[in-house]
């Protein structure tokens, strides 16, 4: 993947009994590679992800995406490609974002959008925001080991307040 390579994030990790929607802005290198969300071993999601519904980092992959389906959360990026050389949100260009409006269609129970990070948050306001007035919408910590102005368990309180009465 060289700088002027397009990426592109992958399918949502979704299920019929969906209520809430943790948003990223895009994989990084590490996820890229493995083909799943949040793959850098540094990232602090799932361990969120496990303190909070059971899905653990050392579980298979497809365990951790099942036990978030069943619990209610779904996971997906605002944006849909980009460019971008390296994993820093600072250096993404040529965004083109996912298609909220056929998620919302197809999965009318989300009623809070968790926002993994500042650029998730632009993004998302400037390509979702106004397509479900009145949609709870939550700046949750970044998980990214490049914000590291946070102890983790900060973060993991944030996370919980914001998931806490899902």
């Amino acid at each position: 993947m060289g700088a002027e390579g397009i990426i592109q994030s992958f399918d949502p990790i979704v299920g019929p009994g969906a209520r809430v929607l943790i948003l990223g802005s895009m994989p990084g290198v590490a996820s890229l590679e493995a083909g799943q969300y949040y793959a850098h071993p540094r990232n602090a999601f799932w361990q969120i992800m496990g303190d909070l519904f059971g899905a653990h980092p050392g579980l298979p992959y497809e365990t951790r995406r099942s036990i978030l389906i069943d619990q209610g959360v779904a996971v997906w990026d605002v944006l849909k490609h980009c460019r971008r050389e390296g994993s820093l949100d600072s250096k993404i260009r040529d965004e083109i974002p996912n298609d909220f409006r056929k998620l919302f269609e197809m999965h009318p129970g989300i009623s809070r959008v968790l926002l993994n990070g500042g650029t998730a948050a632009r993004c998302y306001k400037k390509y979702a925001g106004s397509l479900r007035p009145g949609l709870a919408t939550v700046l949750v910590p970044s998980t990214s080991p490049a914000y590291a102005a946070m102890r983790f368990e900060e973060k993991l309180g944030r996370w919980r307040a914001a998931l806490l009465d899902m």
